[in-house]
């Protein structure tokens, strides 16, 4: 729904998410403003400010809600592969290019509000799971359970393959790629997912150690332990 709409009661923060989750939609990542979300549910700018102080902080809680849903999307679509933990890996992984592709504006925001989230002050749905990052640790999880990836192959693989599977979200998102059907896309992760895999149950160990990468949602949970 876009255009003016009246707030009479309820979820005010809520109703303030899915307002600024339509601009987003129509305006892009940064075209809109905490003002004109408000307008949008019909209330002052002063109502919204006792949710949100900022536009940042609005921006960051609903990157928070969006990542939320992807994490449910990876997990759902892995579900049915509990006894394939190579596939259930494939499964989710074609979830997060698929949810890239069908919202790419949205993506984006939540994608770039992720990125620079370092704040300890979390917004209380950040406690929400799943998060696409703990999808991607369950499943190689049970690979590793699985005898199909090594102890040694395992620590930081998440960061491995999420780099590759971003890549072709981001690649066909932005034009840069281009497939002929979305399941295409699909095939084209399954490709990529598997050569990331080959890649880990090849390598060896370096002279010195691998690198340790870290996110801003890593770095969160090693925070909360």
């Amino acid at each position: 729904m876009s255009g003016k709409r009246r707030y009479h009661h309820g979820d005010l923060r809520g109703a303030l998410l899915d307002a600024a989750e339509e601009l987003v939609r129509e305006h892009g990542p940064a075209g809109w403003s905490l003002r004109e979300a408000s307008a949008r549910v019909g209330v002052s700018p002063s109502a919204a400010y006792h949710h949100f102080p900022s536009r940042d902080a609005l921006v960051r809680a609903l990157s928070v809600r969006l990542l939320g849903r992807l994490g449910t999307r990876m997990a759902d679509a892995a579900a049915p592969e509990r006894d394939d933990a190579r596939r259930g890996l494939v499964a989710a992984c074609r979830a997060y290019v698929r949810w890239t592709l069908d919202d790419p504006a949205v993506a984006r925001l939540a994608f770039g509000a992720a990125a620079r989230d370092r704040d300890p002050d979390r917004d209380p749905d950040a406690a929400a799971p799943p998060h696409p990052h703990d999808v991607l640790d369950a499943e190689l999880d049970r690979l590793a359970a699985a005898g199909e990836l090594s102890a040694a192959a395992r620590p930081a693989a998440e960061f491995a393959v999420w780099a590759a599977v971003h890549g072709v979200a981001a690649l066909l998102a932005d034009g840069l790629m281009t497939l002929d059907s979305p399941a295409a896309a699909d095939r084209q992760t399954e490709r990529v997912v598997a050569a990331v895999l080959t890649g880990l149950t090849r390598e060896t160990a370096p002279p010195g150690a691998w690198p340790a990468p870290r996110s801003a949602h890593t770095e969160r949970r090693a925070r909360e332990g």
